[in-house]
């Protein structure tokens, strides 16, 4: 056996193990890495900006559990508040003071959420706020846009993002097509499909649904005044908006995509980093809204573990470090890194465009930043892989997919875009 061998040989005991147990090995797809030829990685530990696999190598991380860690792995505040909350017994089956106290600190952040529900999982609270949209305006029609992720959800599996596209597959096997036709895809960023949409099903849609910034099949800022053509055309066809803030939801500020491109939406979902790295996910908007969840109103909604002690105790730890100064210095943070990697690239002769929105970013291996999910698509997939893998032998981790966001957090400093950009030199060249 080689040293790599042996270097290799706790992970690889496990990952076959795995294998035994779960479909492909994972309990989520993207994790397999097969998008980018390698063998999946056992994360064992992270603190800061680093994990460690189940063999102890380190690695600069900037998957950051698709988004929760905007702190950085295990932050000290948000360990010692669930290591306090355990000794308080874990689900206890009534409200806990914590809901209430993270509930509010969520209200307190975003205007548009006047009251709220938390669930599970992101997938939940996207669920809910459909059936709460369709509760309201007594209508079926969903708009969805083309590589907009929002849960596993059968309805919303049409032309999803994320690792649907990473493995080339449209939809979803166990979709009915009835449940399919209930959701009109279009492209983001294109208000005049929006337009059209509404002329051809008037009084037919009951809300439309968009990642404020897309960040499933890689990171796709808004265009001007797109999200503003999206508020004005809901309004006036009376359906709602929904912003699936689970990603950008105090990843692109205290008051998230939002606060940032000043659109009140009707409803919101949250999960992530409200959870400090905990299960969790949440829904809201107004108060005339919300007060037709049961057992207010009619639209039945439950979760044995929805408002879990350890979740509220970590998202309340979480939301109290996130001081507005450091937004900045995160933002600054990832614009040197996007730079750095620009430079990087071109000095190598490579082409890649990289797209940022504050400290999510992607670098797409083709000549433009991607407007939508069909110019995103057209990304060099197999160059992505090389990249990958280079960078992951000068141990920085990357999301194992051309079509995930990077997530930089408030632990990657000075030493770590250094490393990160030495790495990025030498892998552009490889």
């Amino acid at each position: 056996m080689s040293a790599v061998d042996v270097a290799r040989a706790r992970t690889a005991g496990l990952v076959e193990r795995a294998e035994r147990l779960f479909p492909g090995g994972v309990n989520s797809p993207v994790r397999a890495f097969r998008a980018v030829g390698r063998p999946p990685l056992v994360l064992e530990r992270g603190e800061g900006a680093y994990v460690w696999d189940a063999d102890g190598h380190r690695y600069l991380d900037y998957i950051g559990a698709w988004g929760p860690a905007i702190l950085g792995h295990a932050h000290p505040a948000v360990v010692a508040a669930v290591v306090w909350a355990t000794r308080n017994g874990f689900a206890l089956g009534a409200t806990n003071p914590l809901e209430i106290e993270l509930g509010e600190a969520i209200r307190a952040a975003l205007p548009s959420i006047e009251r709220l529900r938390f669930t599970s999982s992101g997938t939940e609270a996207v669920m809910s706020a459909l059936r709460l949209a369709r509760a309201v305006t007594g209508r079926t029609l969903v708009v969805k846009f083309a590589g907009g992720y929002h849960g596993h959800i059968d309805g919303l599996l049409v032309e999803a993002g994320s690792g649907l596209a990473t493995q080339a597959i449209p939809g979803s096997a166990g979709v009915p097509d009835a449940t399919a036709a209930q959701t009109l895809v279009l492209p983001y960023n294109d208000a005049s499909s929006v337009t059209l949409a509404f002329a051809q099903h008037p009084g037919q849609i009951a809300a439309v649904i968009v990642e404020p910034v897309a960040a499933n099949v890689g990171v796709i800022p808004p265009a001007p005044d797109f999200l503003e053509h999206l508020r004005e055309t809901t309004r006036a066809d009376g359906a709602l908006l929904i912003f699936d803030e689970v990603i950008t939801g105090f990843r692109l500020g205290p008051g998230g995509a939002q606060a940032r491109f000043g659109i009140r939406p009707d409803l919101t979902t949250l999960g992530k980093i409200i959870g400090g790295g905990m299960p969790i996910g949440a829904y809201g908007g107004r108060t005339d809204l919300m007060e037709l969840v049961a057992p207010a109103g009619p639209v039945y909604q439950a979760g044995t573990l929805s408002g879990h002690p350890l979740s509220m105790a970590a998202g309340i730890a979480t939301l109290a470090a996130l001081e507005p100064a450091r937004y900045i210095a995160l933002d600054e943070v990832a614009a040197r890194l996007a730079s750095g990697l620009a430079a990087a690239a071109n000095d190598a002769g490579r082409t890649v465009a990289i797209a940022r929105a504050g400290s999510l970013l992607t670098v797409f291996f083709r000549p433009t930043a991607p407007s939508d999910a069909a110019e995103a698509l057209t990304s060099d997939r197999e160059a992505y892989a090389r990249f990958f893998g280079a960078m992951l032998d000068h141990g920085v981790l990357l999301p194992p997919s051309q079509f995930e966001a990077w997530f930089v957090s408030m632990a990657h400093a000075e030493h770590e875009l250094d490393a990160t950009l030495d790495a990025a030199r030498a892998a552009f060249r490889a």
